[in-house]
């Protein structure tokens, strides 16, 4: 069986819900449960528990979980052979999600997952990223911490728990994320994430490809590959793109002139400023502001 990976786009980050625990006593198996609308995270803390989703089925023994599907039926395949303890978490995401067999599909289907999510999530001026969750996990010391951490939140009053719960239960996930890194990244992977990083950083800046090839030690061909691998465009592709949207920031937020703006953002020309923007929006910057401005 493949080891199926978890896209998630964000923002929104996907945000917790509910968690609780439960024992099963030998002889006793999971629920049988349809489509229950929330993401279910199973953490087995005690014992080893037999579950399937669909027509696939896990054993998780103890310190794994598994992410269970919102709009798939999940039934326990086998009872408890010795009494196990589980903690459970539900959590929902109002962005695009996908399942699939590999971080390469992940990678592959990345441009039509972002398409998608900005179709169904409330995005002005954002931009978006993607994270990947082996759909089995194992999970480290600072998983379990951080879990514990948690529960430990149910001793507090309900107004104080609930914004607690959600900062722990981002925690966790994030925790969750580097436990997967090894198996879900790659030299490409975490390359394109630097030059990514580079860029935002940098964007009022002069960047080239020969400043990314001194910055990085890669031949521009190579740098661009792996830009495309993971973000689907090559880096002075993703340059326009994030200086395009924060000058949309701009032109909302202030009453900046369309030169200032342009300077703001690394554009030393004002007219070539409008011929990008034009290009990747279908709208001068004047026309932009001025329908965001009746929007309002």
């Amino acid at each position: 069986m493949p080891e199926l990976i978890m896209h998630f786009v964000s923002p929104p980050t996907p945000y917790f819900i509910e968690n609780g625990t439960h024992t099963f006593l030998p002889g006793e198996r999971h629920l049988s449960r349809q489509s229950i609308d929330v993401f279910d995270i199973i953490i087995v803390t005690k014992g080893t528990l037999s579950i399937g989703e669909n027509n696939q089925d896990w054993i998780l023994h103890k310190d794994e979980a598994i992410i269970l599907r919102p709009d798939a039926h999940h039934f326990g395949t086998a009872p408890c052979e010795e009494e196990t303890e589980i903690n459970w978490i539900h959590f929902q995401t109002a962005g695009a999600w996908s399942e699939v067999s590999s971080i390469h599909e992940c990678l592959e289907n990345q441009a039509a997952l972002f398409e998608r999510h900005r179709e169904q999530a409330y995005l002005c001026h954002s931009e978006i990223c993607s994270f990947f969750l082996p759909k089995k996990i194992k999970l480290s010391r600072k998983s379990i911490s951080d879990l514990a951490e948690l529960n430990s939140l149910d001793k507090d009053p309900c107004a104080l728990r609930n914004w607690k719960k959600q900062t722990a239960f981002q925690i966790f996930m994030q925790s969750l994320t580097q436990d997967s890194r090894p198996s879900t990244s790659s030299t490409a992977i975490q390359l394109a994430e630097k030059i990514e990083l580079f860029i935002t950083q940098n964007f009022t800046s002069k960047i080239t490809n020969s400043v990314l090839q001194e910055k990085f030690n890669y031949h521009p061909n190579y740098l661009a590959k792996c830009m495309l691998k993971v973000y689907g465009v090559t880096p002075i592709d993703y340059l326009m793109h994030y200086r395009i949207e924060e000058a949309k920031k701009l032109l909302i937020q202030t009453d900046w002139s369309i030169a200032r703006i342009a300077d703001e953002v690394g554009f030393s020309n004002p007219g070539y400023f409008s011929s990008v923007f034009a290009q990747k929006q279908y709208d001068s910057p004047s026309t932009f502001r001025k329908k965001r401005n009746m929007e309002k």
